[in-house]
């Protein structure tokens, strides 16, 4: 899917997009939606340097459904794909 490896600390999603109806059948006008804060991880990067220059391996691989804070994200058209490209740090837990 993404020809992209990120650097560092920082980590490829791809947003899982949100349901169109309420569980009580009710659908919800595109005005109305809120954008999802959850994805899936496509591509991660090395891992944070630190200051003695050693690197810290990314707690989260490939394949891991993750929240991630509101308006942290950089969005980026790779193909007909929109995939977001977030630092660590603004992961918020990963949906076991």
């Amino acid at each position: 899917m993404a020809h992209i490896r990120p650097l560092h600390d920082r980590v490829l999603v791809k947003r899982i997009e949100s349901e169109e109806k309420t569980s009580g059948g009710l659908y919800i006008p595109d005005s109305a939606k809120e954008k999802p804060l959850e994805g899936e991880i496509v591509a991660v990067g090395s891992g944070k340097v630190l200051e003695d220059g050693r690197i810290r391996p990314i707690s989260v691989k490939v394949g891991d459904r993750v929240l991630f804070a509101k308006y942290a994200e950089t969005e980026v058209n790779i193909g007909n794909d929109k995939l977001l490209l977030l630092k660590e740090d603004d992961l918020l837990g990963v949906i076991l």
